[in-house]
């Protein structure tokens, strides 16, 4: 199967689901615990691609620079820091780190 079979599989798969939620009845979609998991899932997934994407390298867990960029990134958020600067922070942090040859 070439490259494209593939993509353009997953494109039609994607577009069917899309499809498919708006049939959803709207009954369905005003139930109380429908609710509560539709307000959590976003904030669920992008935690879940935050810590993927900071303590993972391929298949292997790692303690980086990025840990400690994250934790200074948490640092600015918890004392109310605008986003531009949280970034700038972490990203720094992590240059920095691994300059110093932290891996």
């Amino acid at each position: 199967m070439s490259a494209w079979v593939a993509v353009l599989t997953a494109s039609v798969v994607a577009f069917a689901f899309k499809v498919a939620g708006y049939t959803v009845p709207p009954r369905f979609l005003e139930q109380p615990r429908v609710l509560r998991v539709t307000e959590m899932l976003p904030a669920a997934l992008l935690a879940s691609l935050v810590v993927l994407q900071t303590f993972s390298t391929g298949s292997h867990l790692a303690l980086d620079a990025r840990a400690a960029g994250l934790a200074v990134a948490v640092v600015a958020l918890l004392l109310r820091a605008p986003f531009i600067v949280v970034v700038i922070l972490a990203a720094v942090t992590a240059a920095l780190l691994r300059i110093a040859g932290w891996p």
